[in-house]
């Protein structure tokens, strides 16, 4: 299993919270390496996250949720 972080996205505040803002894959999608999985933001700073590895994803945050940079926001078997 290949856990998916939260990036960390402030350069002026590497440990700043953000929000998972949008969900492009459904839990239990096959993806494919490099596929875009989500789309983060901190302040004004959005970020789409890609899947560093193939494999069937579960989500493990929900849409709106706020998250911490390093915590797995979904897993890839």
């Amino acid at each position: 299993m290949t856990q998916v972080p939260f990036p960390a996205l402030s350069k002026q505040d590497p440990a700043a919270r953000g929000v998972l803002a949008t969900w492009f894959v459904r839990d239990g999608e096959h993806v494919e390496p490099g596929q875009t999985l989500a789309e983060v933001q901190v302040d004004k700073v959005s970020v789409e996250v890609e899947a560093p590895t193939g494999g069937a994803v579960r989500l493990l945050v929900e849409e709106g949720a706020e998250v911490a940079p390093g915590d797995a926001i979904a897993a890839i078997d």
